[in-house]
């Protein structure tokens, strides 16, 4: 074997070894392995339930308006006769179809993004940091908000997806240039650039493979900020537009009547907190099995001072 085939042979190995030790912190790790049970739960109970309800979450009940929580309505209805339950696995499922794609749209930008502006350096690297700066003082709420209302529902919601995506990947991008700065010196990348593999290449098969924990950890971390931006979006009415739900806009309807008919706005807000804290400990579980020492200096802060 040449020594560029063994550079890359050792490369490959060390990335396998990595990844079963990480793999392996993780399971370690309780807090984050509740969290993704639930967030597993959630998603599926989100998909499958409203299947298994017999009432579907625009149907109405005139005969139960405003009934409290019940055996034949477990979240109780609402003004109109809706069953709650269903509503709120409704507005559940969008709210994490939102999160999901929003982190999975971009961490991808910014890996690219960020990868492409720290490996090939000079002039297009500060192009694209400028405009990185550029995106970063735009007001993207003031977007968001003139644009979304003016669709239908199934458009708003994917617009609401682009528009999020294309505004929060900048800072996950500022920290996979500098990750790239140190990663092109490596001899792997060395070995690839003189054996004459194109830039395109070099990044997607040498460069992100080899930051994709900490771009894991960046989208698993994404989904409860994704979902808590879309929140407030809905529940300001500039988020998922009706007759279509989210999590957002069902505490916004039950916010009015939160003292005397708590079922229209508990259940909902509960859910919203249970599945954004679900995310938060899986991506804080990802991130101390790739740097134990943070977990470590978290132990550190929380201990009393004698």
């Amino acid at each position: 074997m040449t020594e560029i085939q063994i550079a890359s042979t050792d490369a490959a190995v060390s990335a396998v070894g990595r990844r079963t030790l990480l793999w392996r912190r993780f399971l370690r790790n309780r807090p984050a392995i509740a969290g993704a049970s639930v967030l597993l739960m959630l998603f599926v109970v989100s998909f499958v339930g409203p299947y298994l309800l017999p009432y579907d979450y625009q149907q109405l009940d005139y005969t139960a308006l405003l009934q409290p929580p019940s055996a034949q309505h477990p979240f109780g209805t609402n003004q109109i006769g809706q069953d709650v339950l269903a509503q709120t696995l409704r507005g559940l499922q969008k709210s994490l179809i939102i999160g999901i794609c929003v982190a999975i749209f971009s961490t991808a930008i910014a890996a690219l993004v960020g990868a492409l502006a720290g490996y090939v350096g000079g002039w297009p690297d500060r192009v694209i940091m400028w405009l990185v700066d550029l995106l970063l003082v735009v007001p993207s709420f003031i977007i968001i908000a003139v644009f979304t209302p003016r669709l239908k529902a199934a458009s708003s919601i994917v617009l609401l997806i682009l528009l999020l995506a294309v505004f929060g990947w900048m800072i996950t991008a500022r920290m996979v240039r500098g990750m790239t700065l140190s990663l092109r010196e490596r001899e792997f990348v060395q070995a690839a650039r003189y054996m004459g593999a194109p830039t395109h290449k070099i990044i997607t098969s040498h460069i992100v493979p080899n930051i994709a924990s900490i771009l894991i950890i960046d989208a698993t971390l994404n989904v409860g900020a994704a979902i808590l931006a879309e929140t407030g979006l809905s529940f300001l009415g500039f988020g998922v537009q009706k007759p279509d739900i989210s999590l957002g806009s069902l505490i916004a309807d039950g916010t009015e009547s939160a003292l005397t008919y708590p079922w229209l706005f508990l259940f909902a807000g509960g859910l919203l907190v249970l599945t954004v804290l679900s995310a938060n400990l899986v991506g804080d579980g990802l991130r101390d099995a790739v740097d134990p020492s943070s977990k470590r200096a978290r132990s550190r802060r929380k201990k009393p001072k004698r």
